[in-house]
């Protein structure tokens, strides 16, 4: 038996779930489904909530999935699929430094989960124990070229997907006191980033 797969397994596998949990339902110190689709719209994945609901299930599925060791490469296809579209929406424009908000971490990640579909998730999984493991770099670049095809779905998706028309200041276009524009509504501030 090989621990350090398991432990690499363990690691990464839950720390997607938590994050895909954060999204979804806030826990683990997330902000929740309502706040996390507001920054969806924010960055464009549009719609937001769609878009939120589908990388948190993305997140803590695949998280799952390769925690347990089960549909290995469908599990890591699901996870480089929301790193790349992370990379692309959020990250690419600062670098790969992650102390510059770049995407080293979305790299390692990524190169994390494709290691264990070339190496397989090991006798310790489900994958294993229902004689379905699929390993070795045909599953790993069917994996990966999944996960590409996802984020480019996404962001076709995203990019066809009109963006909310501000609405006038108000009816009669006065500014307010301050002499700014009417403050936004609660409708307009939804899809601002917090």
């Amino acid at each position: 038996m090989k621990i350090g797969r398991l432990l690499l397994r363990l690691t990464v596998g839950s720390l997607f779930f938590g994050h895909g949990t954060q999204k979804l339902f806030g826990w683990f110190g997330g902000h929740g489904l309502g706040a996390t689709a507001n920054m969806f719209d924010s960055i464009g994945m549009r719609p937001g909530n769609r878009n939120a609901v589908a990388a948190g299930l993305a997140e803590a599925g695949g998280g799952a999935g390769i925690a347990l060791g089960l549909a290995t490469p469908l599990s890591a296809s699901v996870l480089v699929s929301t790193m790349l579209t992370a990379i692309n929406r959020v990250h690419l424009k600062s670098g790969p430094w992650l102390t510059n908000g770049g995407y080293e971490y979305n790299i390692v990640l990524i190169a994390a989960v494709l290691a264990l579909v070339e190496v397989g998730p090991g006798e310790l999984s489900l994958d294993h124990l229902l004689d379905n493991e699929r390993t070795g770099p045909g599953w790993t670049l069917a994996a990966l070229a999944l996960g590409v095809a996802g984020a480019l779905g996404a962001h076709f998706a995203a990019e066809a997907y009109p963006a909310a028309v501000e609405a006038p200041a108000d009816a009669t276009g006065a500014a307010s006191s301050n002499g700014d524009a009417a403050a936004p509504t609660e409708t307009q501030e939804a899809g601002t980033a917090q």
